[in-house]
């Protein structure tokens, strides 16, 4: 049975990795129900810096990377999940958002929830079995001084 939950997260790893950017040094957390299942996946496929939430620490800004699977879960309930990860990741860190393919409304509210926390969306995809968002921190930049 477990070889069926792996192989159901295998079939969003490979997008979640590109919309990432991910090299294999990258140091990555995942999210979700099936966090430790995705995170098995990830190092067995060589990404040996890879973390589920439940043995990822203390959040301090470490993380490279954030990779959220949110299917078969309420968008509503995403909220806490995204407040504690932001402190995981870097400045520069990603975060990557998979849902299952909902209805436009429920897309701009996952965008909202992403733009509230200061992230700015990157790219986005549709998958037979979802759709995901890759956003990174909006940085902002004092003006400099003309000299």
């Amino acid at each position: 049975m477990s070889s069926l939950q792996v192989g159901a997260g295998d079939r969003i790893i490979d997008p979640m990795i590109q919309l990432a950017g991910c090299s294999k040094q990258h140091r990555i957390v995942v999210a979700g129900a099936k966090s430790f299942e995705l995170m098995l996946e990830l190092q067995h496929r060589g990404y040996s810096r890879a973390a589920a939430t439940g043995n990822c620490g203390r959040p301090a800004g470490q993380y490279d990377v954030a990779l959220v699977d949110w299917r078969r879960r309420p968008l509503r309930t995403l909220e806490a999940t995204l407040d504690w990860l932001v402190n995981c990741l870097s400045a520069s860190g990603v975060l990557v958002v998979w849902v299952e393919a909902q209805k436009p409304a429920v897309n701009q509210s996952l965008r909202a929830l992403l733009e509230k926390r200061r992230f700015v969306i990157e790219h986005s995809t549709v998958h037979d079995c979802g759709c995901a968002l890759s956003a990174r921190r909006l940085q902002t930049y004092p003006l400099q001084k003309a000299a």
